[in-house]
């Protein structure tokens, strides 16, 4: 009861990493998961101290939990969840007269919990922990930390600490709450506020027609790193090893059953694998809420990854093979040797590390596909754990039915052919990531045209490459071209013929399939109307943007953006641009669209310091977009791109805010939501 409980908690790891693991599998599972990054804040604390007759002080701390949201009880069982614990620094001055805090609710469930499959007691609603303390000094300060967890049917959130510390004396109440790490100064609480909308009440909008819609991408990131996976088994790293890997197992494994059992299994460990190298992004997630949109939208991030997909395309082309250092292939390859399933794991952590010249440049897209400013961990766990399922599903089917692998192609040349498309798919993607920097920091070099012209160059190499006009070190001599080189340089031939009418500024310049991967259409060589969406009139600063909507009387259209927010530009060139949407933000709306990966730099007189309110860590702010997103994530509690909030002129809320929502209905019916509410409030 007396120990620093910031070290006791600090060390216990153990149940964190169990219950962190358990987690993570039961939400790759879940369809209930948002790629838009919110903030919940269920449950609350309130610290009461009551003196009685004999000067003994009764001190209860008492948790008020939002519905659906719950808490664990004190005493849990090894490999759960973290417990719920209120601990004292040690004062010599305070005598503890009970062991352990007593525990009282109304709401008390109790029995097996499907997130970590063991018995588990929990509360809901509300409970108090109480305990009694007596002192022989008039008044001394008490301190200590309360620590839990908050779970509801479909996440958990990560353990919460709230320090406290009062002086002992008399009856008093109040909340606890967190206590930032390092204090703001006067001058950066004053930036704080200054860059909060204080009249926004997310929870109670003027108008309840409408309600938040979050982009539910888990699953399709899901299936995208199944495909990638899928890719990767026709690579000549992996694809060879399939006949070989089913065939060991099933002829030497004494008996069939256990073959297929070791198979099986084998398939299980390389999904495993994959899933467990996303767990180290976890951390980062939980670092800061937007963590991911500032490591996507940092510029050399983005010149590293073009020049990483260079490389990989290089290595595809064959001009380079491309490995991980021998001593740790060794390594994993001398570790599979031991018997049973240890030596099984090592099997498939030895492929994972030997395939890597193939399945590393996959992943890499993978990777800096989820590191974008609507992804995050979780869509880097979803997308590793599809990758990591198509690799390991055909080891076991084939165990299953071995009578297959007769049917399987043999390798030989077209493996290679797989390979260098790969190559020029990687050079597409390095373009890509290459714009994001330049968009980012306003360069200007990579405009639209330009970012046309250059896929239009690879694509032509690409149909060149399939009709056989061009080859690479390892391709194989071509007798006949195949229908298969046939199909695919038709199709090839047909995405440039699709590309070129985004080189010019006619009214077939936008390529609706592809918005959100080349800059935006007012990001041209060709002079346009404005530097906003679709030419419409919009402010860049928020202050200037609500003082026009005063003046004119009009509601406003906040949109939260990006550069490099691929689901941005998909909503402004595939549903901003339908009339009936089009229509209303033109004449409709007063729009302020806040870039929040804008990197140009604030000057020195408006650089602030803030600090997150979950964790207390201080972020310096100093460029334009950090603005942005700090008014953003103070105001609205999310950090997702694109991000819609229809504002009265008095900085009111008119009805819930939506992202991402490509149903033009839907979009429409969003924002009648709020002009009907706009024109309630100007009748009363």
């Amino acid at each position: 009861m007396k120990r620093n409980t910031r070290l006791w908690f600090r060390f216990k790891t153990g149940n964190y990493i169990i219950c962190l693991l358990s987690l993570l599998i039961s939400l790759s599972l879940s369809n209930s998961l948002f790629a838009q990054t919110s903030i919940p804040d269920p449950i609350q604390w309130k610290l009461q101290s009551l003196k009685n007759e004999s000067g003994i002080y009764e001190l209860s701390f008492t948790a008020q939990i939002e519905q659906g949201w719950y808490i664990y009880a004190q005493d849990i069982a090894k490999n759960g969840p973290i417990p719920t614990s209120i601990e004292f620094q040690e004062n010599q001055h305070v005598q503890f007269l009970q062991e352990k805090l007593t525990e009282k609710s109304n709401n008390v469930k109790e029995g097996h919990d499907q997130f970590y499959d063991m018995p588990i007691k929990k509360f809901s609603s509300q409970v108090v922990y109480s305990t009694q303390v007596k002192t022989n000094v008039d008044t001394v300060k008490l301190a200590g930390t309360v620590g839990f967890m908050t779970c509801n049917d479909h996440q958990c959130l990560p353990p919460d600490y709230i320090d406290f510390e009062f002086d002992l004396k008399g009856n008093q109440s109040f909340k606890l709450e967190l206590i930032e790490a390092t204090p703001l100064s006067p001058n950066d609480l004053n930036q704080h506020a200054k860059h909060s909308i204080s009249a926004v009440d997310i929870d109670n909008p003027i108008n309840n027609c409408g309600e938040e819609k979050q982009s539910k991408g888990i699953w399709s990131i899901f299936i995208l790193g199944f495909l990638g996976g899928l890719l990767a088994l026709l690579t000549p790293c992996v694809f060879p090893m399939i006949p070989l890997t089913v065939s060991y197992f099933t002829k030497g494994s004494g008996n069939r059953s256990k073959g297929i059992f070791r198979a099986v299994l084998y398939g299980f460990f390389i999904f495993l694998i994959y899933l467990l190298f996303s767990l180290p992004f976890h951390i980062f997630d939980s670092i800061a809420p937007d963590i991911f949109h500032q490591i996507s939208t940092s510029v050399y991030l983005n010149i590293a990854f073009f020049i990483i997909f260079v490389i990989f395309a290089l290595s595809f082309f064959g001009f380079f093979e491309m490995t991980l250092p021998s001593s740790i292939a060794n390594k994993a390859d001398a570790a599979s040797e031991i018997g049973g399933m240890v030596g099984i794991f090592f099997m498939a952590f030895t492929l994972a590390i030997v395939s890597f010249s193939c399945t590393g440049p996959i992943l890499g897209s993978l990777l800096a596909g989820t590191l974008s400013a609507d992804g995050g961990a979780m869509q880097l766990t979803a997308g590793m754990s599809g990758f990591g399922l198509a690799l390991g599903i055909p080891f076991a089917i084939f165990a299953l039915f071995p009578g297959m692998l007769g049917s399987l192609p043999k390798s030989g040349g077209w493996l290679n052919t797989v390979k260098v498309v790969l190559g020029f798919v990687e050079l597409a993607l390095a373009i890509k990531f290459l714009s994001n920097a330049d968009l980012v920091k306003n360069w200007g070099f990579l405009p639209r045209e330009i970012f046309f012209a250059l896929w239009i160059l690879i694509g032509l190499a690409l149909t060149a490459y399939l009709f056989g006009f061009i080859k690479f070190p390892h391709d194989s001599p071509i007798k006949k071209l195949s229908f298969t080189r046939i199909g695919l340089g038709v199709l090839s031939i047909a995405f440039v013929v699709y590309l070129i009418p985004g080189l010019t500024n006619s009214k077939y310049a936008n390529r609706e399939l592809l918005s959100g991967f080349p800059p935006p259409l007012f990001y041209s060589l060709y002079e346009t109307v404005s530097t906003c969406p679709l030419n419409l009139d919009c402010y860049k600063d928020y202050e200037q943007g609500v003082a026009y909507a005063k003046k004119v009387n009009k509601p406003i259209l906040l949109d939260f953006t990006g550069w490099a927010c691929v689901s941005c530009r998909k909503m402004e060139e595939t549903v901003w641009v339908k009339p009936e949407i089009f229509n209303k933000l033109n004449e409709e709306f007063v729009l302020i669209s806040l870039y929040v990966d804008d990197q140009r730099e604030l000057p020195a007189n408006e650089i602030y310091d803030y600090a997150y309110p979950t964790t207390g860590k201080k972020r310096r702010v100093d460029t334009r977009g950090e603005v942005w997103s700090v008014l953003q994530t103070e105001t609205f509690k999310t950090s997702a791109q694109p991000y819609y909030a229809l504002l009265s002129p008095d900085e009111e809320l008119l009805n819930p805010p939506v992202g991402y929502e490509p149903n033009v209905k839907e979009y429409s019916r969003f924002l009648d939501c709020g002009l009907d509410a706009f024109a309630h409030a100007k009748a009363k």
